[in-house]
């Protein structure tokens, strides 16, 4: 017999769900100032240059030759590839390749990489029908702001419980998008978060393994078909988000529900983007700086008796594998991560190889790397001091990782990035091409004209 379960719940909470999907339907197009699509363009460029980047990686083998088992129709296409599949397909994968270098965006009040769910279902539905780049960034700003907000309701409880919050906000964004690209009105938009309330994506316990970049992917496919149902008049509660069983009582005991509301279409979440420089979780991006900066000051790896590092517990948390034996493991090593600033003074994608995991010198001076728990410090926060081999020692603080808002990437920094990842994937000529098309999104006429140039 079912169990009558005796468990706290709000009963009286605001219509979010319908809030949020009037705030979609109805807000005016470009309805924000210029920072904020200038900020829409730069979140867009980061995600097309971690999606190309790592098209060639074995994730998104994996994913398409399991994709092309469906028999897929060429709807969209595969950033960095010359496949192309059906519109969920090309969303699934275009997300598993945006963050499958954990090179991607980064919402830092709630650590939320929003541009992998919401622009790889963006994508693959603008270029299936033909839609403007404007009608993409319009969709973009407001996805991004409906996962963010949502995710500022229920984080950090929500992520402490285990949940990656990128996958279970992401197909909550994404639905939200795709519902402003379809021109859905406020009551079928409210059915595709709703749709979209019962698909939350993604377990920490993942973390290291091909499976967390599945969940921005999978969160991509969940919004799009999510939205694509609601157009089609398949229905959902309406308090999907609130009620007392719905989707953020049930997945946090926190419901901070005013995050939802307030400021809505005066404050947007994508001004408060942020963008790697190093590609690995977040939080050890304050530990690779400091260490660069040790590097910038002459310290060099033979010189070091050991580092020790005064980090935030959520830094240990998340990244204490002390012994990676991959590159995705080591993109969750803090100790590898210590390493490559030093011994490289960067650490992108090419710092995370298999091969540069193992190599002799990264494991004898990850192995110096002597971290301890420090809760005074801010998890944006790392307290470096290399102990040197003659006794002397020297010491570097860093408050906020380059990358930060405090610090941020600058557009010439991004596009270096974009670069970087772009290529060896798609060469010189096609990569400027690319760069200049992703600025220019606001003004193109049809999607179909810039994803020609992210194809090989």
């Amino acid at each position: 017999m079912a169990r009558n379960t005796q468990v706290p719940a709000d009963h009286n909470a605001p219509a979010i769900t319908k809030i949020l999907a009037e705030y979609v339907a109805s807000h005016p197009s470009r309805g924000w100032n210029d920072a904020v699509d200038h900020e829409a363009h730069r979140t867009f460029l980061n995600w097309l240059g971690c999606a190309v980047g790592a098209a060639k990686h074995e994730a998104a083998d994996a994913a398409l030759a399991a994709v092309a088992e469906l028999q897929p129709a060429p709807q969209a296409t595969v950033a960095g590839r010359s496949e192309k599949v059906d519109m969920a397909s090309a969303a699934l994968v275009n997300g598993i390749t945006s963050h499958t270098f954990d090179f991607d965006d980064t919402h830092l009040k709630t650590i939320i990489h929003p541009a992998g769910p919401v622009a790889s279902a963006l994508m693959a539905l603008a270029e299936h029908q033909g839609m403007s780049g404007r009608e993409v960034i319009d969709a973009l700003v407001l996805g991004i702001d409906v996962s963010c907000r949502l995710g500022n309701l229920v984080y950090p409880e929500h992520y402490d419980r285990g949940w990656h919050i990128t996958g279970t906000t992401g197909m909550l964004g994404a639905a939200a998008g795709c519902a402003r690209l379809l021109k859905l009105d406020a009551q079928r938009t409210q059915m595709a978060l709703g749709i979209a309330a019962s698909q939350p994506i993604g377990l920490r316990e993942q973390f290291g393994t091909m499976t967390k970049p599945f969940h921005p992917g999978g969160a991509a496919r969940a919004g799009l078909m999510s939205a694509l149902l609601a157009a089609k008049g398949f229905t959902a509660s309406p308090r999907a988000l609130e009620a007392p069983r719905g989707w953020a009582q049930v997945v946090s005991t926190k419901t901070a529900w005013n995050e939802a509301t307030d400021e809505l279409g005066k404050r947007f979440e994508i001004s408060f983007n942020s963008y790697k420089p190093f590609a690995c979780g977040i939080v050890i991006h304050p530990s690779i700086d400091a260490c660069a900066q040790l590097r910038e000051q002459g310290v060099r790896a033979e010189q070091v008796e050991r580092i020790e590092l005064r980090v935030h517990s959520l830094v240990l948390e998340l990244t204490g594998k002390k012994e990676p034996a991959d590159g995705l493991q080591g993109k969750f090593s803090v100790y590898h991560g210590c390493a490559a600033g030093l011994i490289f003074g960067r650490a992108g994608e090419s710092e995370y190889d298999d091969a540069i995991v193992n190599r002799p010198d990264m494991v004898a001076l990850r192995r110096k790397v002597v971290a301890t728990v420090d809760n005074s410090i801010d998890e944006a926060s790392a307290d470096v001091t290399a102990v040197l081999t003659d006794g002397r020692k020297v010491h570097v603080f860093v408050e906020h990782a380059i990358g930060s808002l405090q610090r941020p990437m600058t557009d010439s920094m991004l596009e270096g990035k974009f670069t970087q990842l772009s290529e060896p994937v798609l060469g010189a000529a096609k990569t400027r091409e690319l760069i200049a098309a992703c600025w220019g999104l606001g003004q193109a006429a049809d999607l179909r004209t810039l994803m020609a140039l992210a194809r090989p």
